[in-house]
């Protein structure tokens, strides 16, 4: 009996046991549920929400939403600390700045100091703020933009050739840009990165005046141009992006935050077409401004071509890239006015990001006022360039089109010392030795297969065109039959050229019209042979420059035979 008892008291209790259990479970899990569905109501919730739910008085003075208030509380904490930045910053930016004053001092001056650099008592101030999104989690990237029109005492002490020492004062510095601060790399340790790097993003604008203190500036000519143009390439040389100062802030090695090059970008400056007239009488003598830094020692000008308002210059140039990602090609064209100043006539730029590393780019590229002002409807004209971006560290990854047994790093010389600082090989050390250069030599075969719209130039409506096609460089030329009254000729005719520099040389193809007593013109496309040289062969059909309307249909095919000499 007892035995039995003591059996169903035990079911009992086990069923008690179960049934509580589940109901405790049943419980914590809809105040999981109800939890859950707390916090994702709270991850749903805007600003505005948050607003409507509890008044801003209750909000601590730390806590703000919109953009102006953001820079408001910004704002006035810089004003706070602005007299211990003052003292700090102005010694870290004078020890900076000074050698590079130094470097592009004027000719004209023996010497160029600072006697006395403060930044004043009135902070900039930031009119907005952003965070970069680069794809990268090792760090963090903010530009702020920045306008001051402080009280900066900024003294220079310079000394001209003939020993005339003069206090030169800086004022009504003005200044409107956008700074980039680089918080890298991210760490585990307190302030959790481990150094701040800061660079002048953008400089929208940057005025001021000199005056020599107790006398006038003027009294040496070309002083205070010359002073000028020190000034601002020093503000470019010394913090303009590319360029960053990196300040550790954890000891650590942080040289991969400094500026270096990354690669080569060589220009082909082919031609321009249809360029504004800059002269009262004859035509303009233009010449072009190539840049990526607009540092004197960095900018290549071309030939001037006199009286034309389509130049052909055929020249080329390299520039060291140090970031593919921000910087731009900037060329301007300008007039040439003798002892004058230049007269520019328009200007355009290309983003290097646009390029792909070990390919050509050929771009025809239209020329603006102001490369600020996106609105230009005023037709200045259009300038050829062809482009090719060769990064260090891809010399195995793709090789030279003009000379594949060497490893790329120039359009014309392949064979020479790596200017990122690596070693080079014992092989590629021997072929250095002996300097060579690529000449590209070959047969052009070119077929003038047709035209078509040619412009009317007879009094019946109708045309007799032919086709005359020339070497630029050897001056060799060819020219097709005549077809009588026709604006759609088609001749079908090959001609052979021996080229002994193909990277230099130019294909000029011109179509005129055969009159009994004469001829006249009706249009010319202009080629390089940087295409048929990197694909063998190609057609295509070409726009006639010069003529209201035509294009002309061409084969072009390459035979190469690479030859070296020694320099």
């Amino acid at each position: 009996m007892a035995f039995v008892l003591g059996l169903v008291l035990g079911v009992f209790v086990g069923l008690g046991l179960v049934v509580g259990f589940v109901k405790s479970e049943n419980a914590r899990s809809k105040r999981r549920a109800d939890l859950a569905a707390t916090i994702a109501a709270f991850a749903r919730m805007t600003v505005e929400d948050s607003r409507k739910i509890l008044p801003p008085q209750y909000y601590p003075s730390w806590v703000v939403f919109s953009q102006s208030q953001k820079l408001t509380w910004l704002n006035q904490h810089l004003t706070k600390i602005w007299p211990y930045v003052n003292e700090a910053a102005s010694d870290l930016i004078k020890a900076s700045v000074e050698p590079v004053l130094e470097q592009y001092r004027p000719i004209i001056l023996s010497s160029l100091k600072f006697s006395r650099f403060t930044l004043g008592t009135v902070a900039p101030q930031f009119t907005g703020i952003s965070i970069i999104e680069d794809g990268g989690t090792d760090g963090i990237t903010m530009e702020l933009e920045m306008q001051w029109d402080g009280n900066q005492s900024i003294i220079l002490d310079i000394k001209t050739r003939l020993g005339v020492a003069l206090p030169v004062q800086v004022k009504n510095l003005g200044f409107t840009g956008v700074f980039r601060l680089i918080l890298k790399p991210l760490v585990d340790e307190f302030p959790c990165f481990g150094a701040v790097c800061f660079s002048l993003r953008q400089k929208k604008k940057l005025d001021f005046t000199l005056k020599v203190i107790g006398g006038d500036i003027s009294a040496i000519p070309g002083l205070y141009s010359a002073l000028e143009g020190t000034i601002r390439d020093a503000v470019e040389d010394s913090i303009t992006w590319p360029v960053r100062k990196v300040i550790p802030i954890i000891p650590g090695d942080y040289s991969d935050l400094e500026l270096k090059p990354v690669g080569i970008l060589e220009v082909k400056l082919v031609q321009a077409k249809e360029l504004t007239n800059k002269d009262m009488i004859g035509k303009s003598d233009p010449y072009a401004v190539l840049y990526i830094r607009p540092l004197r020692d960095r900018m290549k000008t071309s030939k001037i071509i006199n009286n034309d308002l389509n130049p052909v210059w055929n020249e080329h140039f390299e520039f060291v890239v140090e970031d593919e990602s921000t910087q731009n090609l900037v060329v301007k064209v300008y007039d040439d006015e003798g002892l004058q100043a230049s007269e520019l006539i328009g200007c355009a730029q290309m983003r290097l990001s646009e390029l792909q590393p070990g390919k050509v780019k050929d771009v025809w590229l239209k020329l603006v006022k102001d490369l600020e002002v996106h609105r230009d409807n005023k037709n200045r004209g259009q300038v050829h360039l062809e482009l090719l971006y060769c990064p260090f560290g891809m010399e195995n990854g793709f090789t030279n089109p003009f000379a594949p047994d060497f490893s790329m790093t120039s359009l014309e010389s392949v064979l020479k010392s790596r200017t990122n600082g690596t070693e080079a090989t014992e092989s590629e050390q021997a072929a250095t030795q002996k300097r060579k250069e690529v000449i590209i030599r070959g047969v052009l075969c070119v077929t003038v297969i047709s035209a078509e719209d040619l412009p009317a130039t007879d009094m019946v409506g109708k045309s007799d065109p032919y086709v005359v096609l020339t070497m630029k460089k050897s001056e060799m030329k060819n020219k097709t039959r005549v077809v009588n009254e026709s604006l759609n000729p088609v001749w079908n005719q090959t001609f052979d050229f021996v080229v002994e520099d193909g990277l230099h040389d130019m294909l000029i193809a011109e179509v005129w019209d055969h009159d009994t007593f004469g001829k006249d013109y009706m249009g010319r496309c202009i080629l390089t042979l940087t295409r048929v040289i990197l694909e063998g062969e190609y057609k295509e059909s070409f726009e006639l420059d010069g003529a209201k309307s035509g294009r002309l249909n061409l084969h072009l095919k390459w035979m190469p035979q690479p030859i070296y000499r020694d320099t």
